[in-house]
């Protein structure tokens, strides 16, 4: 019931991105946004935890804000799994400042979200 749960918060804080950030699309369907949800959650899942151990070093050297960073790429990798589900305008630098903006939206949607439901742990 959880995973549900977390499948939830995680779509609905990714609506809320797409309402807030321009430059980040999801085909606005319940199934698309839980679909995109769902391969953000394994994305956070499988490699980001990877992806963290070796960048460790440098989110130390960068007191944290490298995290940032990874998180950007997380939603770039799961906008690229996603496939024409989700996509993130622009190319290079654009492409990667949306990411990265989404991605503390993310993140802050999804902490909100979490305080408001009940009996989330």
């Amino acid at each position: 019931m959880g995973f549900i749960i977390s499948i939830l918060v995680t779509a609905a804080a990714l609506w809320v991105t797409t309402v807030i950030v321009p430059g980040i699309q999801i085909e606005s369907s319940v199934s698309s946004f839980l679909i995109v949800a769902v391969v953000f959650g394994l994305v956070n899942a499988f490699v980001r935890p990877v992806v963290k151990l070796l960048s460790l070093p440098v989110t130390i050297i960068t007191l944290g804000l490298f995290s940032f960073i990874v998180n950007a790429l997380m939603l770039m990798l799961t906008a690229g799994l996603a496939g024409n589900a989700m996509s993130i305008a622009g190319e290079g630098i654009t492409y990667f400042g949306w990411a990265l903006i989404g991605s503390v939206v993310v993140s802050i949607a999804g902490t909100v979200i979490g305080w408001i439901l009940p009996g989330k742990d």
